[in-house]
């Protein structure tokens, strides 16, 4: 791991929270925090990969970088290796970070963590957790639970992630964060595969790399950045940095 390259998918195309990466935020678009947030962490540049001129131009006009991207991908994932086989077509950066851009709050150490696990040679992508404290979480389907074994403190290789409540008995469960850090070569092996029979059952793309034989090996973090799919998210998403600003 040498040289990380972050990058944001984003599109315009929310059926809940129309226009969602453009929605004010503090006065700046969301799309722009997620990208502060990214450049904040400091493990490499940043760029916003999109399909919508109105989203690079935000980016643009507040100093960032954005990529253009095919509309017809099938997930982020698809868009942000297109996006780095445009920015990068020497293969200079290893290690791809994938931020989503629905993510305004994300602290951008929890960023800089998720490369961590790729200085071992065996791990070919990272994610984080977070434990899971609200009782009612646990057995939420949309609250995504990761199976892991410890690997050392603060460290878990994923052995599988499920909307069910996992694993049984006794002991904490955790809470999958959707941000991944990819080896350069495991992102183009991904893409390449076809959706895969537990990936379809659960609706989680990360199991397609887990079937693929994939090692994922995920970080604890101290909280679930929130993630901003309605209006009610947006004005907590508000609130959040509004307070931020005046302390």
């Amino acid at each position: 791991m040498s040289d990380p390259i972050v990058l944001i998918p984003s599109r315009l195309a929310a059926t809940r929270l129309p226009n969602k990466p453009l929605a004010e935020i503090a006065g700046e678009p969301m799309i722009v925090h997620v990208w502060r947030r990214a450049m904040e962490a400091g493990i490499g540049p940043v760029a916003v990969a999109t399909d919508a001129a109105e989203i690079a131009e935000a980016v643009i006009r507040a100093g960032g970088q954005a990529v253009m991207t095919r509309s017809d991908h099938a997930s982020g994932s698809d868009r942000i290796f297109e996006a780095v086989e445009k920015l990068d077509p020497d293969g200079r950066h290893d290690v791809v970070v994938n931020v989503q851009g629905d993510l305004p709050t994300i602290d951008p150490m929890a960023i800089a963590a998720s490369i961590v696990p790729l200085s071992d040679a065996a791990v070919d992508l990272a994610t984080l957790v977070a434990g899971i404290e609200r009782e009612e979480e646990k057995s939420n389907p949309n609250v995504v639970k990761m199976v892991g074994s410890p690997v050392s403190p603060g460290r878990f290789r994923a052995l599988y992630f499920t909307r069910a409540t996992a694993p049984y008995g006794d002991g904490p469960l955790y809470h999958h964060i959707g941000l991944y850090a990819y080896r350069r070569k495991a992102l183009q092996n991904f893409v390449r595969l076809k959706p895969s029979p537990l990936e379809v059952r659960e609706k989680l793309e990360q199991l397609r790399a887990l079937e693929a034989g994939m090692r994922i090996d995920a970080v604890v973090v101290n909280d679930v950045p929130l993630g901003v799919d309605t209006p009610h998210d947006l004005q907590r998403a508000r609130d959040i940095i509004v307070g931020r600003k005046r302390i």
